[in-house]
């Protein structure tokens, strides 16, 4: 069962990675809080980008490198993590984006995130 779901996991990052790089980077954009890009010389376009990037080799690495796939889900649930603050702005701020056109349904998106940290974590265990 955890297989299945490390792979399952695995072609979601990399599905996700991509969707960064190609055809959802505007409403990934609407996921990057403004104070985020405030004091650094990137836009939000590449934060997106460097995201899918992180993304997609997360799923490479959770396939590719079995014999680490304890470190590399630690480091995705950290991640995940670590991305939140982007979630809640998306919700603070009544970002439309991915279909999550109301306050009540941007706010139950928050709580999808630590279903992602377990997930990542107790996948790979």
């Amino acid at each position: 069962m955890r297989t299945a779901a490390r792979w399952l996991l695995a072609t979601a990052m990399i599905f996700a990675g991509l969707s960064h790089l190609f055809w959802a980077r505007k409403d990934f954009q609407a996921q990057v809080p403004d104070w985020a890009v405030e004091d650094l010389p990137l836009d939000k376009d590449a934060v997106v980008v460097a995201s899918g990037v992180v993304e997609a080799a997360f799923g490479v690495a959770l396939l590719a490198l079995p014999k680490e796939r304890r470190r590399v889900g630690a480091a995705l649930a950290a991640f995940f993590i670590a991305v939140f603050p982007g979630n809640i702005d998306q919700w603070r701020k009544r970002r439309s984006a991915f279909g999550l056109d109301t306050d009540e349904r941007r706010f139950q998106r928050l709580f999808f995130q630590p279903v992602l940290v377990a997930w990542a974590w107790w996948s790979t265990r």
